[in-house]
């Protein structure tokens, strides 16, 4: 994610995060960064490092969620040769790796229990003992650590140890979601519009079309600036017309020829679709060598106007019936001159 566009905004709740973030920096505290995904909680952690008096040590980055849970322990802690299989020579973990500097643990909730225990100490005390080792090593980290759990929660379920939460929540800072900034969404559109056309090689940027400025404010973004910016970028280089880009696709995936079983399509409560009508028929012994993607077009304008006619010619239920989104839909009616048919 391009670390410039993260801190593009105006929005207040954003604002006083990046604030509190700002000055929580200076304190040689451990700082809890809360977000959903996508909100730029590693944008934090290295906001809260680079303005710290540590911003010329390392700042390690470590995934909880990417290892598997063998394996956590000897990457935060080290190992010594032999400690288990596999282990053919001695290796430093991360904390030994962000000595003088910032250790940032992203997806905190998904440590184990025993992980944790190991974790309290190392912050606590300021050691970490390697496995299979004997004596422990001093080491000087200020631990940042980010989750998009509610860890009260995880606390008063059990699954997570309420000693470290203390510990590690000197600070929380709590980044908004994207659908909390609505004045935002359009200011980051926009920038990341300008770059995709820019990198696709657009003379200039024609801005954004009524339908597709709808679309965008209108979404929820459940994947937010992440998802935004996917979202307009596949937008911008699809767009093959003069004038503002007037077409969003929310979900590349959106697809009446998508595979769907019907059995589980029944189970979930989803829609089955209504079979497809058939390929039309060859007219004459030569209509069989027709160009393919003629055939393909009066294909996809049967199904349309079939849709149209079983939905009294109500766009809305016609693309939800064909599986299809509200913009889709009106670019495919329009490619097929059926954009006004019925009225």
């Amino acid at each position: 994610m391009d670390r410039t566009a993260q801190v593009i905004g105006q929005a207040s709740a954003f604002l006083d995060a990046l604030e509190r973030a700002s000055r929580a920096a200076a304190l040689d505290r451990p700082v809890l960064v809360i977000g959903e995904r996508g909100t730029g909680k590693e944008l934090v952690a290295e906001r809260l490092h680079r303005l710290s008096p540590r911003w010329d040590q390392p700042l390690v980055v470590m995934n909880c969620a990417a290892l598997p849970e063998t394996l956590i322990e000897a990457e935060l802690f080290g190992h010594e040769a032999g400690a288990f299989t596999g282990a053919t020579k001695a290796r430093a973990g991360r904390f030994e790796e962000a000595d003088g500097g910032t250790l940032f643990l992203d997806e905190l909730g998904t440590l184990s229990m025993g992980a944790q225990e190991r974790l309290l100490r190392a912050v606590e005390y300021g050691e970490v003992t390697r496995i299979g080792a004997s004596r422990p090593v001093r080491t000087d980290v200020r631990v940042v650590a980010a989750t998009n759990e509610h860890l009260p929660d995880r606390v008063a379920g059990g699954t997570f140890r309420a000693d470290l939460l203390d510990r590690l929540s000197f600070e929380v800072v709590t980044l908004p979601p994207l659908r909390a900034r609505p004045d935002d969404i359009m200011i980051l559109a926009d920038y990341f519009a300008r770059r995709m056309a820019a990198e696709i090689g657009w003379p200039d940027w024609p801005g954004f079309g009524a339908n597709a400025t709808d679309a965008l404010c209108s979404y929820g973004w459940p994947g937010n600036v992440r998802e935004l910016r996917n979202v307009v970028e596949r937008a911008v280089y699809r767009w093959d017309r003069e004038g503002p880009v007037d077409e969003i696709e929310i979900d590349p995936f959106a697809s009446p020829y998508r595979p769907v079983s019907g059995s589980d399509a029944s189970e979930s409560g989803m829609p089955v679709a209504a079979p497809l009508p058939a390929m039309p028929a060859a007219s004459t012994p030569g209509s069989s060598r027709q160009d393919f993607k003629v055939r393909i077009a009066q294909f996809e304008r049967t199904i349309l106007a079939n849709a149209l006619e079983e939905n009294r010619f109500n766009q809305r239920a016609t693309a939800e019936a064909l599986g299809l989104s509200y913009d889709q839909l009106r670019h495919a009616l329009r490619k097929h001159d059926l954009l006004h048919a019925g009225g």
